[in-house]
């Protein structure tokens, strides 16, 4: 038998698949956690993030971000215009729509109908901001944060509008903003993850969005930077309780064996996703300690309780949600994403917005004052949004107090921001009189982006992650950072 037949008999092709491999993977492996082995300050082993730091002195260190999927209309909550009043009824002006292209449940419209905010407006603060009588404990907290008149958006759906405010891109699988954040700065807990995410819907679960899970997902990065998503009934996390007659030190004894096979594996074929896994598994065993614990918000003092609405102690709830956001921001979680469905009111516009800011209007407001008088606001960055806005012309009949709505409207629409590095009691940018167009200082989507980040202390173009041959970041090629909202 020659040489060569020898070898062919001797390796099998599992072996040489894994062997082929091995230069490769390991190559790549190092690569990866060449990047990620430039820690930041502090965090966990392995999990320090690429930029080693921050590249400027950051205002803020972490971000709650409340967004209500499915649109808020700004004609009825921030944008006042008392003028529309002496219009109702009549006609959007070709002059203002200027060709823009509607939805299919207005474009066969045979009249798009102007139609005033359903609520009274007031001047609220010592800053003197006009916002609805529907949202009477943001009205209280107006001093503190800054409104955004003028935001647009190429998106005229929900899922890519969301994905393009997350993600920077209309199309599912970039990564989301928290693992942006994830991967570049890296985490300040070893007992929590990086980036956590929870969901709730309206009182009565309807016009309610699809969460989907890419609106926390990691994309291209390493998968240990996707969002961990807390429940709302069950475990606060899935996997983290131990099975029926499982002690917590057979576990241990379990996952230290799993890790060494795991170790063995990554040595053989250099894959980067085995060290994601052995991390995950360590971070949901300290976790079954520190989870539980934050999630019982009853420990809380009932003058706390009591601030954030009847509804805080419901599992799920916005109210909830918001409390456990504070909690979370105080053990050092970077990036906190809440969202809430139900905000697409196409019809039942009157009752259906009114239902939705009762859900949602004490909670963010005491979210805002609770850390205030803790001290946390300062380098906290709370942001309130949505995907688009609202159109000024009425969907469905116009007199129909009951059935009528609003369709979406990417053209304008409003944002307000608070803490971090924000300036406080400020109203930025304007719209027409039909709150249709920006009139004065647009912000689009990457400018936002843009934006939080430098409040982060991240240079929006140098925080990047090579894909297929090309250097991506969270702005795309895009993106001017918004420094007159910046104190």
């Amino acid at each position: 038998m020659d040489r060569q037949s020898a070898f062919q008999r001797s390796i099998t092709r599992r072996e040489l698949l894994g062997r082929s491999s091995l230069g490769l993977g390991t190559a790549a492996l190092a690569a990866l956690l060449g990047q990620d082995s430039a820690t930041a300050s502090s965090g966990r082993s392995g999990t320090g993030g690429v930029l080693g730091g921050t590249h400027f002195a950051p205002r803020a260190k972490r971000v709650i971000y409340m967004l209500h999927n499915g649109a808020p209309s700004q004609v009825d909550l921030f944008d006042h215009k008392p003028e529309l009043k002496k219009m109702s009824g009549q006609p959007l002006p070709d002059s203002v729509r200027m060709g823009q292209r509607l939805t299919t449940m207005t474009s066969g419209q045979k009249e798009l109908a102007l139609l005033p905010g359903i609520a009274p407006f007031r001047q609220h603060g010592q800053c003197g901001m006009w916002l609805s009588d529907f949202l009477p404990h943001t009205a209280s907290i107006a001093d503190d944060i800054c409104l955004i008149k003028s935001m647009h958006t190429e998106s005229i759906n929900h899922a890519p509008g969301l994905t393009f405010f997350l993600t920077g891109s209309e199309q599912p699988g970039r990564p989301s903003f928290g693992a942006w954040l994830s991967y570049g700065l890296g985490s300040v807990n070893d007992e929590l993850p990086t980036f956590c995410v929870m969901t709730s819907v309206n009182r009565n679960s309807s016009c309610g969005q699809i969460f989907y899970d890419w609106y926390w997902g990691s994309g291209f990065l390493p998968s240990r930077h996707q969002g961990v998503k807390f429940r709302g009934d069950g475990d606060p996390v899935l996997y983290i309780s131990d099975p029926p007659g499982m002690s917590r030190q057979f576990r241990r004894g379990l996952l230290n064996d799993l890790g060494r096979l795991n170790q063995l594996r990554q040595e053989a074929v250099g894959d980067p996703e085995i060290a994601t896994r052995i991390g995950q598994y360590e971070m949901a065993y300290k976790m079954q300690t520190s989870v539980p614990e934050l999630a019982d918000v009853n420990t809380e003092p009932q003058h706390i309780l009591d601030s954030y609405g009847p509804d805080v102690s419901r599992r799920g709830s916005f109210a909830y949600n918001c409390l456990l956001a504070r909690r979370l921001a105080e053990k050092g979680v970077r990036f906190i994403q809440l969202m809430h469905a139900g905000w697409d009111q196409h019809n039942n516009l009157s009752t259906g917005l009114k239902a939705q800011c009762q859900d949602t209007d004490q909670a963010a407001a005491a979210l805002v004052k609770d850390l205030k008088q803790r001290g946390l606001l300062e380098d906290t960055l709370i942001i309130w949004g949505a995907e688009f806005g609202r159109t000024v012309y009425c969907q469905g009949n116009i007199n129909d107090v009951v059935v009528r709505g609003r369709d979406h409207h990417p053209r304008n629409f409003c944002i307000w921001m608070s803490g971090g590095g924000i300036r406080p009691g400020m109203v930025y940018g304007d719209t027409d009189d039909f709150s249709y167009n920006t009139t004065e200082k647009p912000v689009h989507v990457h400018d936002w982006q843009a934006t939080v980040l430098r409040l982060l202390g991240i240079d929006h173009e140098r925080l990047t992650f090579r894909f297929q041959g090309r250097d991506f970041r969270l702005t795309d090629v895009h993106g001017k950072v918004v420094q007159d909202i910046l104190t």
